[in-house]
């Protein structure tokens, strides 16, 4: 399941989205994020997929890259979609019913939203990372979170800006090294996938010690590393990258708006499904 996990990975390529300004981005990946939860019927879900669709081609990212996010966390998204399969409006039509389970079409309709829902909202924050470098992500953050500044917060947002990069940056890191310490562990006899629910969670613990004693040794170099290139919290730092808007940032930001007038439109005009 780990190395499946692709999250925070660069993937170099030629697109238009690569070439799109990192503060672009960013801010277009919050205000998609909102249009997704704003998206009320199935009419303007299906159009905040066909719009995603459109992302990933433009991405010129490989489509097995943003499957595998998904395979990922196929346990998390199948327990959202049987959750709210079971705990629905029970005065609904009624599809299936056996013992004391009884599944409502508003149910059935509740779970594949929601889960349409979750699995958009995790390969549009996707698109982000496989088309922005860490260092670009970490400029464009700072470059947004300038106004803090001016409420007595300068230093605040070149160190919240240095540690969500980090964060992004060391997900794939953390992925290899439990990959590695797992056929390890492998290779010394440890079963990971048979015996009970318990069993399972008790045999993580020689993963989740060496990972802990891997993580607390990276954070140390790279603190040592940072030290010894002086590095004193952004103060006086100058860029070689500066960023500017261009002319793809300003068709890039029409086209979202022509998307967030369609989900909105979409709401209004058609009827809601009830959900």
């Amino acid at each position: 399941m780990f190395k499946d996990i692709t999250f925070g990975q660069y993937i170099d390529s030629n697109s238009v989205l690569h070439r799109l300004d990192p503060r672009t981005k960013s801010l277009l990946l919050i205000v998609n994020i909102v249009v997704l939860f704003l998206a009320k019927n199935f009419y303007s879900l299906a159009f905040s997929v066909l719009f995603l669709l459109f992302l990933i081609i433009l991405s010129k990212v490989p489509l097995s890259m943003y499957l595998k996010n998904i395979k990922a966390i196929w346990i998390i998204i199948a327990f959202t979609a049987i959750l709210n399969l079971f705990l629905s409006n029970q005065n609904s039509e009624v599809l299936v019913s056996f013992w004391k389970i009884t599944i409502t079409y508003a149910g059935l309709s509740r779970a594949v939203f929601l889960t349409v829902r979750i699995i958009v909202l995790i390969l549009i924050s996707s698109i982000l990372t496989y088309t922005t470098t860490p260092n670009d992500l970490t400029d464009a953050i700072e470059s947004l979170l300038k106004p803090l500044k001016f409420i007595g917060l300068k230093n605040a947002v070149h160190t919240v800006a240095l540690m969500m990069t980090i964060a992004l940056r060391f997900i794939p890191t953390l992925v290899d090294e439990t990959n590695k310490i797992i056929n390890a562990q492998k290779a010394r006899g440890a079963d990971f996938e048979n015996g009970k629910f318990y069993e399972k969670i008790k045999a993580l613990v020689p993963i989740l010690v060496p990972l802990l004693i891997s993580s607390i040794r990276r954070a140390y170099d790279l603190a040592e590393a940072m030290e010894c290139r002086c590095y004193n919290n952004g103060i006086g730092r100058v860029k070689m990258k500066q960023l500017k808007y261009r002319y793809n940032d300003l068709i890039a930001l029409v086209i979202n708006i022509v998307f967030i007038c369609g989900v909105i439109a979409l709401n209004i005009l058609l009827k809601q499904v009830n959900i």
